[in-house]
């Protein structure tokens, strides 16, 4: 009963935060939206595409399994919405606090949908939700079964723009929360037990705009 009102007080928590910071910028979307005047209208580039630069190091002797790739588009000079298609490997808990590895690995797949919004220059701050199918696999690869994960995402960040601003690059710090997190095996699970469900992580992105 307490993890659940826990879980209760956390989600709304989240959805709290993010209907202020949507409120907060209702207003600012449509002054933006009047700002865009049209001779410069042909010039804004409302889309981009981008992926992180973690992604990169699949290319390593010891590939890291992470793969990003991410389509966004401007309402306005200052608000985009965002798409997310991600799939990563990870042998210990996603919280680990104990140092502690599962007698096998998880193979998740996900997909994104969030919310950008920039303020002074290119600071901006995001909110994402993601919905990750998850494959549990043993020490031999053979799959064990599946599950489902609730992964949210606030992130601070700041995007440097280059050629013409054409090119980008968004470094960036998130608070990841992980409310949902089910059907573990047995042996995941004594692994998974008393680690957090959420994380401050730092991240790199990058991009083309067209």
């Amino acid at each position: 009963m307490k993890n659940r009102l826990k879980l209760k007080r956390n989600v709304l928590t989240f959805v709290f935060a993010l209907s202020v910071t949507l409120a907060f910028s209702q207003d600012l979307v449509k002054k933006d939206s009047v700002s865009l005047q049209p001779e410069k209208q042909s010039s804004f580039r409302r889309h981009f595409l981008g992926s992180s630069l973690f992604s990169l190091l699949n290319l390593a002797p010891d590939p890291g399994d992470f793969y990003q790739l991410e389509y966004g588009y401007f309402l306005t000079p200052k608000d985009a919405i965002i798409l997310e298609a991600i799939t990563w490997k990870y042998h210990a808990p996603l919280g680990n606090s104990k140092a502690e590895s599962y007698p096998g690995f998880v193979r998740a797949y996900g997909i994104s949908a969030g919310y950008q919004r920039f303020y002074w220059k290119n600071l901006y701050t995001s909110a994402l939700a993601s919905s990750f199918l998850q494959q549990f696999y043993d020490l031999d690869h053979t799959k064990i079964q599946k599950g489902y994960q609730l992964y949210l995402e606030l992130i601070l960040g700041y995007r440097f723009e280059f050629c013409k601003k054409r090119l980008f690059v968004e470094p960036a710090y998130a608070l990841k929360y992980w409310p949902v997190n089910t059907n573990f095996p047995a042996s995941f699970s004594e692994i998974e037990h008393g680690n957090n469900n959420y994380k401050f992580e730092p991240s790199l992105n990058f991009g083309i705009r067209f």
